[in-house]
């Protein structure tokens, strides 16, 4: 099968070794395993990251975020059949995305929404899931509430944040504030219903007091958090609420303590990296997500499309990601 691949860990985006086409083994499904046909992807982060940071003995596929088909189904699968279209992110441990075909476990994989195709559908499910379980486990945030409370999202102009604005907007009745640096960051955020834009390149207190904000109950961090963190206690009310997705080398959570903030973790991989007990709740939010899609509740958020799934699309992707200029999720479709 086609697939995309890297041999060498750490090399720079613009090197052509940095991502190859190849042509790798077709997976076989385990007991509970779908065996999709790759349709379309989306880039995150996350992928870069990986790319840079780990070591290969062989070559190794990236990608978690995907659109397909079910062509065969493990032993034990009882949620999906052969031709059931699917979106789902994969598991960090496993072959990603990048491949014709991937194999992934069911309980990780929902309904494509049916009012998407595919490429806008690949955008949704690392960033819903994430942004989902944010604001509703790790904040604590419960759906339909959340009156007189507020928001903060720092970077919602993202993947991540692109969808935390709207969740917030339309499932709570939190004040959403997002922030962004750029004109166009910041039209993308209004028009994903934020009831506010603030420049986190900027004080963000006097921005908040300006729109009559004194302070707010809920933070959630999507970038920068070690840079940001003396502005977000500074800004959130006396035992409010901070989460974060970023990874630092080292993060003084200290300053949290006068005002008794509570500091929260989101790792969307964690529940398919520990298959807990729990870990279907991704199957069943990402059947909710595409509900709310087909609904018109949530809209896809696609900043760019790159055309056919290739080595030399995907590093463009790639740069593009470590430029930190990216507006939304990039897709990629096709092989």
């Amino acid at each position: 099968m086609k697939a995309i691949a890297f041999t060498q860990h750490g090399l720079p985006i613009e090197d052509p070794s940095s991502l190859i086409d190849m042509d790798l083994p077709k997976p076989t499904p385990g007991p509970r395993d779908l065996l999709v046909e790759v349709l379309a992807i989306s880039v995150n982060p996350v992928d870069t990251k990986i790319r840079a940071g780990s070591a290969v003995t062989e070559p190794k596929v990236v990608g978690w975020d995907a659109v397909g088909v079910v062509r065969e189904v493990g032993a034990e699968v009882t949620l999906f059949k052969v031709g059931d279209e699917v979106f789902y992110t994969g598991s960090i441990v496993r072959p990603g995305s990048y491949s014709e075909f991937q194999a992934v476990d069911e309980r990780i994989v929902g309904h494509k929404p049916k009012t998407l195709d595919a490429a806008h559908a690949a955008a949704l499910p690392l960033t819903s899931i994430t942004a989902w379980e944010l604001l509703f486990d790790r904040l604590g945030v419960s759906e339909g509430g959340g009156d007189g409370e507020t928001l903060l999202i720092v970077g919602a102009g993202g993947g991540v944040g692109s969808i935390l604005v709207q969740l917030g907007r339309k499932l709570t009745k939190m004040t959403v504030i997002g922030t962004a640096s750029r004109p166009e960051t910041t039209d993308w955020v209004k028009a994903l219903g934020a009831h506010h834009v603030i420049d986190h390149s900027q004080p963000m207190l006097p921005q908040l007091e300006s729109l009559g904000i004194a302070e707010v109950s809920h933070v959630a961090s999507l970038t920068h958090t070690d840079v940001y963190m003396p502005q977000l206690v500074e800004s959130l009310r006396p035992q409010g609420k901070l989460a974060a997705i970023d990874d630092h080398a080292s993060l003084d959570i200290m300053p949290l303590i006068m005002k008794a903030i509570s500091f929260h973790w989101e790792m969307m991989f964690t529940r398919s990296l520990f298959e807990t007990p729990d870990m279907i709740k991704q199957h069943e939010l990402l059947n909710r997500v595409a509900e709310l899609v087909d609904q018109g509740t949530l809209k896809t958020t696609v900043g760019e499309h790159f055309g056919t799934i290739n080595a030399a699309n995907l590093r463009r992707a790639h740069a593009l990601i470590e430029s930190q200029k990216a507006k939304g999720k990039i897709v990629l479709e096709g092989f």
